[in-house]
């Protein structure tokens, strides 16, 4: 393994063990509030993922037009300052807005450099150790930040700028490769959100990367209803009630998802993407699964199988994602249109959950929803693009 790619996987342990950390932070902060509205803590997710498509016009170029370390620098500190704001008593959603913001400029640059620092043949492998040991840092994000929100507020919040300042110093340890910008003159002549459109006309003439896109959206828009989904149900359902014993749930959810990413290389390459499908209606039968679900083991069982599911879902989508951007649009642009419906997805599914929770609607009624909608989508996009053989070379 290269020493560069070491210092990434490291800048990104902290930088998601810190995003984790502050959310639970977050959580336990409206819980230990007294009389907040149900529908807070969804919309909480929701302002963490506005930015993500309001930027996404200019995060991708901004990723592929200087060198990705500076990139991800930044981002740290535009997280650190939002976090910061927190400490100042600033309205949690819009300085949870502000970490959002950070996370949104992050990711294109995590994910798009990759391919500078490993070859073709390595990328699902790449993958699958950035997501492992994003997982592992989520695994312990989650249940640190939790127990120390709980403990003290304060001290929970000074250590995730002091993990994010410390990502931004080790991420500086990279290689700083100049990018090469393409189509830079169509581009001058452009908007951003003019180019952006054109980029996306660019990249959806390939079914494959219809396929990517959507199973992506699916994915993410799933995980991020259920993370919030749980907060609800499980007070109502296991008796939880601290950001703790929650975050320790959730935990069985993440180490399925290491499960999954770590044994996902072994079943699944660039050539036989369509197979996530398969993961994809095990994800979904198993959320439907938990909605029933009344005891915390068989709850915990469930999460895990879930998780597994999830890991070797997504893992092939980012590799492909990635190889599929350099050959095209560039790896920063392609994962900024990736980002893009993504995060409009997860906003358009925590918002409904958020309208739903205003509502009343009993979170057990939302998740079997979720499971109902997922496993529907995936049937869908499986249907919709199966004729085109050009998406893969194998089933």
């Amino acid at each position: 393994m290269k020493k560069s790619f070491t210092a990434l996987l490291v800048a990104q342990f902290l930088s998601a063990f810190a995003d984790n950390a502050i959310l639970f932070t977050v959580i336990a902060l409206v819980m230990h509030a007294p009389n907040s509205p149900s529908w807070y803590i969804p919309a909480l997710q929701s302002a963490f993922l506005i930015f993500f498509v309001i930027l996404a016009p200019w995060v991708g170029h901004f990723a592929d037009s200087y060198p990705k370390k500076r990139v991800l620098i930044v981002a740290n500190l535009v997280k650190a300052s939002g976090v910061g704001l927190l400490l100042l008593n600033v309205e949690p959603l819009i300085a949870y807005a502000i970490v959002g913001a950070g996370a949104a400029i992050y990711s294109p640059a995590k994910y798009g450099i990759l391919p500078e620092l490993v070859d073709h043949d390595y990328l699902v492998k790449a993958n699958s150790w950035i997501e492992g040991s994003t997982i592992v840092a989520i695994l312990f994000g989650m249940s640190i930040g939790a127990k120390v929100a709980d403990a003290s507020i304060y001290g929970a919040l000074i250590g995730t700028i002091c993990l994010f300042l410390l990502s931004a110093s080790i991420a500086s340890l990279l290689p700083k490769k100049m990018p090469i910008v393409n189509a830079q003159n169509e581009e001058q002549k452009q908007s951003k959100l003019l180019y952006f459109y054109t980029q996306i006309q660019q990249f959806f003439i390939s079914p494959r990367a219809r396929f990517i896109v959507l199973s992506g959206a699916l994915f993410w828009a799933s995980a991020a209803t259920l993370r919030v989904v749980l907060v609800a149900w499980s007070p109502l359902v296991l008796s939880l009630h601290s950001a703790t014993e929650i975050a320790e749930l959730t935990l069985f959810l993440a180490v399925g998802i290491v499960i999954g990413s770590a044994i996902v290389p072994r079943f699944i390459t660039l050539e036989q993407l369509r197979r996530i499908r398969f993961a994809a209606y095990g994800m979904a039968t198993f959320i439907m699964v938990l909605s029933f679900t009344e005891t915390l083991w068989a709850a915990r069982a469930v999460l895990l199988l879930i998780g597994v599911m999830g890991g070797i879902f997504i893992v092939p989508i980012n590799a492909a994602l990635q190889d599929l951007g350099c050959q095209s649009i560039g790896s920063g642009r392609a994962i900024a249109v990736q980002g893009f419906f993504q995060n409009l997805a997860m906003l358009i599914a925590v918002g409904s959950y958020s309208y739903a929770a205003s509502q009343q609607i009993s979170p057990t009624t939302t998740m079997l929803i979720l499971g109902v909608l997922l496993l529907s989508a995936a049937f869908l996009v499986t249907f919709q693009l199966n004729r085109h053989s050009n998406i893969t070379n194998s089933n």
